[in-house]
């Protein structure tokens, strides 16, 4: 009775897998959908647990709103913290305001600053990954935890084995990421070989929305670009 009961759950199983393909199907669809129409933009990555009376929110914040400024579309993970900074900022200068939001069972819910035909909620975590790196022509990454490392790494390996186009790749907070790119170096890069020294390249490290600004109107005009005005 028990083989039976096992192999009738791994069929029903198997059944619920096959119908997931159709709704990942329509997360993407509604993704391309939605962001083809908005065009490229600079994602924000950052922790959801920041508050806003922190230095790095009023940062983030006061990032997206120069960036903003300048023609620059702004998407961010649609939730709380650095999320909410990222979008409030573009919101404030009038910008381009997107939210990619993801079902979790804590930290996560929209902010009130995403344009209300930008929010798009995903149940997928590679699904809503794909989006970002799809829809954005640069990269933002203020201090986090696991998520962002998360983006971080997942954008600087597509970028480093030349799947996306070298897209600015921005840390900011010198002295929160000095300890992990002192580890890429140390460990990665000299005692084991695992990386090549111009990977370390890919990567800025800064500590004002000045900077980030630079880095961004510099890669658009060597390539002529345009950002979304």
């Amino acid at each position: 009775m028990r083989s039976e009961s096992k192999h009738k759950n791994w069929n029903e199983v198997k059944t619920n897998d096959s119908w997931a393909i159709f709704k990942i199907m329509g997360e993407f669809v509604n993704g391309y959908e939605k962001l083809s129409r908005i065009g490229p933009c600079v994602s924000i990555f950052g922790s959801a647990r920041t508050k806003p009376d922190h230095p790095y929110y009023k940062l983030a914040e006061s990032i997206a709103k120069k960036i903003t400024e300048h023609g620059y579309g702004v998407i961010t993970g649609g939730g709380p913290g650095i999320m909410e900074a990222g979008n409030k900022g573009a919101h404030l200068a009038g910008g381009t305001s997107v939210g990619l939001n993801i079902a979790l069972p804590f930290e996560q819910h929209d902010n009130p600053y995403i344009d209300g035909d930008k929010s798009i909620d995903f149940d997928y975590f590679f699904v809503r990954k794909v989006m970002f790196v799809k829809y954005s022509q640069g990269f933002v990454v203020m201090p986090g935890g696991f998520g962002t490392l998360d983006e971080f790494f997942e954008a600087f390996t597509l970028i480093q084995t030349h799947k996306i186009e070298r897209f600015p790749l921005i840390l900011v907070g010198t002295e929160f990421w000095s300890g992990l790119m002192d580890w890429i170096k140390n460990t990665l890069l000299e005692q084991n070989n695992n990386i090549s020294p111009e990977d370390l390249d890919l990567v800025h490290v800064v500590d004002t929305e000045d900077e980030v600004l630079n880095i961004l109107n510099e890669f658009y005009n060597k390539f002529n670009l345009s950002p979304n005005f």
